[in-house]
Formats: C-alpha cells, sequence, structure tokens
C-alpha cells in the first residue's frame, strides 16, 4: 500500500496501478515459464488501463458553469455568497467529484459532487462563503472536475471554467462629524442652502417676463416696485473636496537596502500580488474613509495624485481610470473599487538622503521632480475656493513639502496627514506645510484613523488661525 501511495494518483487510481502491476509480473513470469496464456493475461492486464486512461482524454464530458457573487464586490472583513450553478453539456458519465480552486487566503477549496441531491432540470446548485482580510482582486475557480472510466482504473482532472474576479474593496472607517465636515459653511453650503431656501429678506428678484410662471411671482417685491416682480432663481451650487493620494514606492518604503522594511507583496500567493506597505495601506484606508465621509455630507469628491494626474489611473481594478471626479452613490462605489487594487508606484527604490551621491537606476528619473509641480498646481488652481484639499502623503523631503506648501492658497482649508515610521522626524516637513497654510500632521500607519481626523479640530486654533493668514496673504500677493 506505501508503494500503491507513492505513485501518481492524476493518472490511474489504485485499481489501475494495480493492474499494470498484476501486468508487469504476468508477462514477467510468461518470459521466465515461457506460458503463452501469461503472456496474453500479462498484455491484456497492461492495456485495459492504458486503453481507459486514452479515452477518457478523448472523450471528456463537458460542462457550463455559472458563477455569482453576492454582493457582487464586497469589503474587507465583510462576507460574500458565492453561487455555483453547474450544468452538464456532454455525453453523461455518472458522478463525478468537482472542486472550486480558492486563492490560500480563503482557507480550503470546496469539493462537491455533481449532480447533487437536489439537481433539477440537469443543473445543479451549489453555494459557500468568502471572507477576506485585504483588498484586492482574486482569482475564484475555476472549478475543476475528476473523473475515471466505467471501470474505475484510470483519473482525470481538468478545469471547466476560467474562474471569476472577486473585488475585495477597503472598508470605510467611520469618522466622526468634525475636521474638514466643520468647515463646510467655508466651502459653499451656505450659499447653497439661501439660494435653495431663499427668505423675504435675502431674496433677489428682477421684473417679469413674458412667459415666467405665476408660481415665481414675489408679491412684497411687486407691491413695493408697482410692477410684476419675480424671483430670480440661481444655480445651487454642490461643495466640493479634492484629495490627494501619494502612491508613490519611494514615499511609502522604508528606504533602499534595508529590505524595504515595512513594504510586502505577495506575488504568485493568491492571486493579489499587490506591491503596498503598512504607511500605503493606512492611506488607502483614510481616502476610502473620507471619501464615504464626505459623500454623506453631500460633496462632490476629486482624486488626484501627487504628480496631478487622475489619482487611479493606475488602478487594475479602476473602472474608469482617467476620471478623476466622483459624485454621488454611484460615484462612491466606483472610488472603491478603484481603491481595491490601487498599489505603489514608481522605481521600486527609495533616496538615501544620506548618500546624496547615489546613482538612481539606469533609466529611473528622480520622482521629486515630477510630483507637486504646476501640473497639479494647476489642476487645483481650475477649482479655486471651491471646497476644502486633503493630502494624504507617505515620507516626503522638505523639497517636495516646500514644492506642496503653496497649493493651500489653491483651498478653502487644506489638509495634509504625512503617513510615515518615525513622525517625530517629519518637523521640519510639517513647519513648511504649516507656513504655507496647509494643516498638517504626521501619523504612524497605527495610529486610529477618527484619531488622526480629530487631530485637525483639537490642533491649536491660533496656530490654523496663523496659517489662514498666510494663505489669504499668498493669495493678495497673487
Amino acid at each position: 500500500m506505501a508503494l500503491l501511495d507513492s505513485l501518481p494518483r492524476h493518472l490511474f487510481s489504485s485499481r489501475g496501478w494495480g493492474l499494470l502491476a498484476a501486468g508487469a509480473v504476468s508477462l514477467l513470469c510468461a518470459q521466465v515459464m515461457g506460458r503463452r496464456d501469461l503472456l496474453t493475461l500479462g498484455v491484456l492486464l497492461v492495456v485495459l488501463p492504458l486503453v481507459s486512461l486514452a479515452g477518457i482524454r478523448v472523450v471528456k464530458p463537458r460542462f457550463r458553469v455559472y458563477r455569482e457573487f453576492s454582493p457582487s464586490t464586497v469589503e474587507t472583513d465583510s462576507v460574500t455568497t458565492v453561487r455555483l450553478a453547474v450544468a452538464r453539456t456532454g455525453l453523461g458519465t455518472g458522478r463525478v467529484v468537482m472542486e472550486e480552486r480558492l486563492p490560500p487566503r480563503f482557507g480550503e477549496s470546496p469539493a462537491f459532487r455533481f449532480p447533487a441531491r437536489s439537481a433539477s432540470g440537469g443543473t445543479s446548485r451549489y453555494e459557500y462563503h468568502l471572507r477576506s482580510g485585504k483588498r484586492g482582486q482574486f482569482t475564484i475557480g475555476p472549478v475543476t472536475v475528476e473523473f475515471t472510466d466505467p471501470f474505475g482504473l484510470s483519473l482525470h482532472r481538468h478545469s471547466i471554467d476560467d474562474g471569476d474576479t472577486l473585488t475585495v474593496t477597503p472598508s470605510a472607517v467611520e469618522l466622526p462629524s468634525t475636521g474638514l465636515a466643520g468647515a463646510r459653511g467655508n466651502d459653499g453650503i451656505t450659499a447653497t442652502r439661501t439660494r435653495a431656501n431663499p427668505s423675504d429678506d435675502d431674496v433677489m428678484t428682477r421684473e417679469y417676463r413674458h412667459g415666467d410662471p405665476m408660481r415665481r411671482v414675489h408679491w412684497p417685491a411687486t407691491a413695493r416696485h408697482g410692477a410684476l416682480m419675480v424671483r430670480q432663481e440661481e444655480s445651487v451650487t454642490t461643495p466640493e473636496a479634492t484629495v490627494i493620494l501619494d502612491h508613490r514606492f519611494v514615499a511609502h518604503s522604508s528606504g533602499y537596502g534595508s529590505g524595504y522594511g515595512s513594504v510586502f507583496g505577495n506575488p504568485g500567493d493568491d492571486g493579489n500580488d499587490l506591491v503596498t506597505s503598512d504607511t500605503f495601506e493606512w492611506a488607502v484606508t483614510a481616502a476610502m474613509s473620507v471619501g464615504a465621509h464626505l459623500a454623506e455630507l453631500n460633496y462632490s469628491l476629486r482624486f488626484l495624485d501627487a504628480a496631478g494626474e487622475p489619482a487611479f489611473h493606475r488602478s487594475a481594478s479602476a473602472p474608469e481610470p482617467d476620471n478623476e471626479e466622483y459624485s454621488g452613490a454611484a460615484g462612491l462605489q466606483s472610488i472603491a473599487e478603484s481603491l481595491a487594487a490601487i498599489q505603489l508606484t514608481g522605481p521600486h527604490h527609495a533616496r538615501k538622503e544620506h548618500d546624496p551621491g547615489r546613482r538612481e537606476h539606469a533609466g529611473s528619473a528622480d520622482p521629486a521632480q515630477s510630483v507637486f509641480d504646476d501640473r497639479l498646481m494647476d489642476k487645483l488652481a481650475a477649482h479655486r475656493m471651491r471646497g476644502p484639499v486633503l493630502a494624504l502623503l507617505g515620507k516626503i523631503s522638505l523639497a517636495e513639502a516646500r514644492a506642496l506648501a503653496p497649493a493651500a492658497g489653491y483651498a478653502a482649508n487644506a489638509f495634509a496627514v504625512v503617513i510615515t515610521e518615525k513622525p517625530a522626524d517629519c518637523h521640519d516637513v510639517l513647519e513648511a506645510l504649516r507656513f504655507g497654510g496647509w494643516r498638517a500632521v504626521a501619523v504612524e500607519a497605527s495610529t486610529s484613523l477618527p484619531a488622526a481626523w480629530m487631530y485637525f479640530d483639537e490642533g491649536d486654533a491660533a496656530m490654523w488661525t496663523a496659517a489662514a493668514d498666510v494663505r489669504r496673504g499668498a493669495e493678495v500677493g497673487r
């Protein structure tokens, strides 16, 4: 039995290997004893398993597989239900064993028999549940079938579909009603409410024109002017918020030559080979949470990267990679899907500030030359003072902080979060940002997101006032 267990299981069953062994012994005995009957028996015992093996590879059962995820995209640590419907489309060969291949992170692959006891109309239906603690896109399936010949001598396993992709999006953390939300009155929402619900004291009127509906007649103004006056309808503005998501490798790695400490990837592990890090995962969760929080407050959202490009233009899961503006529930869903497979980009090495003479890899430009430059400033200037700007940054240099600092002048309120392994080393960077008008804070990947969000209200009010004065002064100087 130990010998049989060591033989390949994807060709013959134990019965098939047994026949082959018996055939080999018969042939050997026929050679030694000169018996033709043993020769005939030996040939039969050897040929029968081989013919069976050839037969099941030529005449293979055919199936059609339907797979559905409910919900179709799932948040991390949430459960999605997978429903399978398998129907036979070719010749029947009795019962077969099927298995749904899963990435290792989802645990043991489920196995089931076809047809199922509850099969109806030639279709068998199965159901199981999946949960993932990490975001990404995972290939679920294919379904593999293991079947045998009618004599149970040979085995054959093959895939009957290509599998489907399950998108796992980052979960949004509930944020307190503070920080950016507390500045809504300065971001246009007050004007929005005034226009939407005007009072008799602040309503704007004009003379009646032919075709104006009578319901728009403003009778108090008509009485004062002695002529028909109608309410002046103005467009209602929607407050806007811009999120700058820094997804450069150099900003979220621990340094070249140190094994990329916090940077991790799992290529070939379970189909999710994202290049990411603890600090970047914090930034992704923050982007999702801030987006959900502001969407509930009817903000329209814009996502940019450090170079002023659409933040998700390199995300494999983005429904519209070149889009940068989102609004409503559909926009929030698009943001979630785009964040599912976003990863660190750019040269996979970090600068060593203590070795300025070190050469970069051949063909790699210094990322600092193309970020926080005129392209980003032009994008922010196009929406000048329409709402807050939130920058989710990795570890940036002092020069990069000084380049980003003037961007606060284009925002009603500017907030920056620097996610780094050593927040204490970011004092000069934070001061440079604050001097430009940003409300800035440095946090670790272990910092609670709501706590970092609360910092913008719990910080020194005098410091924020001074920052606002700096920003207003910069605007006057333009």
